[in-house]
């Protein structure tokens, strides 16, 4: 070979080992419930993502960020997820995995990234152990776990002595009902009563008597923000619940503000823990909700906006350490022990767990400016996911 042919060759080596691909364009397949009963978590997972590439730049690391979104509806069929998935993978040579609303999406597809070895950045689903079925899980938005301990704590403190818990019968609820009762029950509580509904069409007639003849100083709810909440959240009023004394506590999901004018007057006083609401008082939130309503009139910014936007934040700043690179273990190396400010305060990534650290928020629904808001009134800073505690 000659020196000119051999210095073009180590030249191209080169290239390829410390970047080539910085002239590609990264696609990130997005994987959401765009249509169906759960199709406003993809919207607002989506919407948080294009705002992302609108306001911060739509290049990453000298490539061009392509977005391909695969509508897995309704979002609790693995099947459906996992198909799409490998679709993403093997058709559209996806460099990303993200998205996922809910938790049988994100179980479902995690063997495949790790089969796959693709980074797999989840936005939403919340429940515990998700980070734990593959190694190239990132998660950016929150476990039911580290929601539900803060307002068992809060509860215990404020006179709460016994408590009557009900929860859709899926992961993510089991993980509700599990760390609330734990948290409760360390904590001096007593649970007089629990109820794992429906995911599907719920009667909560019979649910709410019971409650009613049960007679607990309080109710902790956790429900798939949607339908069934406002459904809950109206028939607590109407069966005289609240007249009877029993107050209503739960998880920040149950008055998101993407249903919070449906709920009505029937949420105001409810109290939650969570770690996002569209009134935190910060610059980076006024920035965030300012853009969003520009962007999205007709929207209000809730907490799957802000894991969408996360997400895309986690995975700009993690493609700047890698210079370009996607590989999977690359990925996640540089991931673990990233920590920035967000629109919902100072996050992190614990590099033990690969889940979000964050504030949590003790919160309660009242009327700003003529809009039902959840303002904030206490936080619980650095909290970890206690489910894996």
């Amino acid at each position: 070979m000659s020196m000119k042919k051999r210095l073009v060759a180590m030249s191209l080596a080169a290239a390829f080992a410390g970047g080539a691909w910085a002239a590609d364009p990264v696609k990130i397949g997005l994987v959401l419930p765009m249509s169906g009963p759960f199709a406003a978590y993809g919207k607002q997972i989506e919407n948080g993502v294009k705002l992302y590439l609108a306001t911060k730049g739509d290049t990453f690391a000298g490539r061009k960020v392509e977005l391909i979104v695969k509508d897995d509806s309704p979002g609790t069929s693995g099947d459906v997820s996992k198909r799409l998935a490998q679709e993403l993978v093997v058709k559209d040579k996806v460099d990303i995995l993200a998205g996922f609303g809910l938790t049988p999406s994100a179980f479902a597809v995690a063997p495949l990234a790790t089969e796959a070895k693709k980074p797999m950045v989840v936005m939403n689903a919340a429940t515990s152990s998700v980070t734990t079925k593959s190694p190239y899980i990132v998660r950016a938005s929150m476990t039911l776990p580290q929601n539900s301990a803060p307002i068992a704590t809060w509860a215990a403190k404020n006179k709460i002595k016994n408590v009557f818990t009900l929860v859709a019968d899926y992961g993510p609820g089991h993980d509700a009902e599990g760390q609330f009762k734990k948290t409760f029950t360390a904590a001096g509580g007593q649970i007089v009563g629990e109820v794992r509904s429906p995911v599907k069409n719920p009667d909560f007639a019979p649910f709410l008597q019971k409650i009613k003849d049960t007679k607990p100083d309080a109710v902790f709810i956790f429900l798939p923000p949607g339908a069934e909440t406002i459904a809950f959240m109206k028939g607590f009023k109407e069966r005289g619940l609240a007249e009877a004394g029993i107050r209503l506590i739960s998880t920040g999901d149950l008055p998101d503000e993407d249903i919070l004018e449906a709920i009505g007057d029937s949420a105001l006083g409810l109290v939650t823990s969570f770690h996002y609401s569209e009134a935190h008082k910060s610059p980076e939130n006024k920035a965030y909700t300012e853009a969003y309503y520009k962007a999205y009139p007709k929207d209000r910014p809730n907490f799957m906006s802000i894991g969408g936007y996360d997400g895309m934040h986690l995975i700009a700043e993690v493609l700047k350490k890698t210079g370009g690179n996607t590989d999977a273990e690359k990925f996640v190396e540089a991931a673990k022990g990233m920590k920035w400010t967000s629109p919902r305060g100072v996050v992190s990534i614990d590099p033990a767990t690969r889940d979000i650290v964050q504030t949590i928020y003790i919160r309660k629904v009242e009327r700003v400016a003529g809009k039902l808001q959840n303002v904030e009134f206490d936080s619980i800073p650095d909290l970890k996911d206690p489910g894996k505690q």
